[in-house]
């Protein structure tokens, strides 16, 4: 961008993260999950689609592997698998940003081609009677070409001063902005309510600079946790969908766990109120590590959903690295089928795959079974599972496997549920080690798809109607995978490597 000069904070950020780069072998990284460049990574920022490359911005702290105030991090691609690290596009450097940095938000081209980033600072609004700061949430603006950003100097845009009375700006964040058909912008953003519960608020311009209060498009009324976290609303195959990420919760029995997780409400927005009728509530991902989603419609039509591939409460023994922590769930295509959000990985990972290895008709029993040419840390696979006879109760597979570790998926048809397990992967804490969702329709017959890569494990249930996503510990040589069965079913396997076609 002519005439950018970095701040200080900034220019200092870019020089630790390029000279700490060095020290990272490629191969002590996923093979196609975003990870930072160095340091910590958590929320997904500023999915966008600018000058022909999929940018994905990321909560960065590039000096620790824990988090700090909050920079953002900076990739491309042109696949959404194989990523180039940028510089880091934006650092702490003004007062409305000293308390706890440049937190998440978004990004959308203008029409004059630049790229606006759309983010929360959490700055200060006085200290309380312990001496500790009340922190103050407001949305700014940084505008650039894609590489380096000038932070808006009528920052901040919003103040949260025109919320609804009784509304907190402590908790008032993660903008998700977009321009509408007519040209006009609206940005949906997350407060806490008069109710002191999470609330989903709309903001409306007219430029994308100077902003109004235009309404409350949802209320959580303490059903899902309290405040909710990174609001994405949009429309897809007739219906309106709500994402957001709820901290706090309460467990709805297998939906919905303690802690923080994402909730999906399917409906629409009432055109006489505004606000979003809902229709249907579930849980996103079902999994140990999945949170703060984010989507992009993509440029030949796809909702394409990114997330961060981890969980607040488990954050201290999750991969084995000292210079770089947290990487992004496989980016997903949606779909709403019969009120349900539907996950598929994207199909550009199908060009990805090599070396086929099919088998048809196992028969599978209580004895464990590995299969020729079915192994694998980085791979794709398909397992299609068919009862036979009438003792059938549980299928089991077992994988990142050797004498010492495993994980596991369990199917149990008769309670109708799938459970995914790391117990025995090599985690040295008590954090959370499994989990389980129910299954629509509690089918005999089950189609899992599972995508594995070094550090993490993604299970896709019948099309995608269920998603569970776990990063693993596991030692890489531990990659055995095996079969077994309470009872008696056949199974068809295909399984692939997975091979970024540019190395090749």
């Amino acid at each position: 961008m002519n005439g950018f000069v970095a701040s200080e904070p900034l220019a200092k950020a870019r020089s630790y993260e390029e000279h700490m780069e060095a020290f990272i072998e490629p191969k002590d990284r996923p093979v196609f999950h975003l990870s930072p460049r160095v340091g910590w990574m958590n929320d997904p920022n500023g999915f966008s689609y600018y000058d022909g490359e999929y940018h994905l911005f990321y909560q960065y702290s590039p000096y620790t592997i824990t988090w700090a105030p909050m920079h953002w991090g900076h990739a491309v691609s042109k696949d959404l698998l194989s990523w180039k690290h940028l510089s880091c596009a934006l650092a702490p450097d003004m007062p409305y940003e000293k308390h706890g940095g440049c937190f998440s938000g978004s990004a959308i081209e203008l029409p004059d081609g630049r790229l606006l980033l759309m983010y929360t600072g959490a700055g200060e609004n006085g200290k309380r009677k312990d001496g500790s700061p009340i922190e103050h949430q407001t949305q700014c603006l940084a505008v650039g070409d894609g590489v380096d950003f000038q932070k808006y100097e009528g920052n901040p845009v919003i103040d949260g001063s025109s919320l609804p009375e009784g509304s907190s700006t402590e908790q008032f964040r993660d903008p998700k902005i977009w321009r509408e058909p007519d040209g006009t912008y609206r940005v949906v953003l997350a407060s806490l309510g008069p109710d002191k519960s999470g609330q989903i608020v709309i903001y409306r311009s007219d430029d994308a600079f100077t902003w109004e209060f235009e309404k409350v498009l949802s209320r959580n009324c303490w059903r899902y946790g309290i405040m909710w976290e990174c609001p994405d609303i949009f429309t897809l195959d007739g219906k309106d969908v709500l994402l957001v990420s709820p901290q706090d919760m309460l467990p709805h029995r297998h939906d919905f766990y303690s802690g923080n997780g994402t909730l999906c409400i399917v409906g629409f927005v009432d055109p006489e109120t505004g606000m979003l009728m809902e229709e249907s509530t579930s849980g996103i991902d079902h999994g140990t590590d999945f949170y703060a989603t984010q989507t992009i419609l993509s440029p030949d039509g796809r909702r394409i959903m990114v997330a961060w591939m981890q969980n607040w409460d488990a954050i201290a023994g999750s991969i084995p690295s000292t210079r770089w922590f947290g990487q992004m769930a496989t980016p997903r295509e949606l779909s709403v089928r019969d009120g349900r959000l539907y996950q598929w990985p994207i199909r550009e990972l199908e060009g990805w795959r090599r070396n086929r290895v099919a088998h048809s008709d196992v028969a599978v029993g209580n004895e464990p079974i590995a299969l020729e040419g079915v192994s694998g840390r980085v791979v794709d696979l398909l397992v299609n599972v068919r009862p036979e006879g009438d003792t059938y109760q549980e299928f089991i597979l077992w994988f990142a496997q050797d004498k010492m570790f495993h994980s596991s998926i369990r199917y149990r048809p008769a309670h109708g549920t799938l459970e995914i397990s790391r117990i025995h992967a090599g985690m040295r804490r008590a954090y959370v080690q499994h989990r389980k969702c129910d299954i629509p329709g509690a089918p005999a017959e089950l189609s899992l798809r599972l995508v594995l890569d070094k550090y993490s494990a993604e299970v896709f249930v019948n099309d995608g109607v269920q998603a569970l996503s776990m990063t693993l510990p596991t030692v890489l040589t531990a990659d055995a995978i095996t079969f077994a069965c309470k009872g008696q079913v056949s199974i068809d396997v295909e399984k692939f490597d997975l091979v970024d076609p540019a190395e090749e």
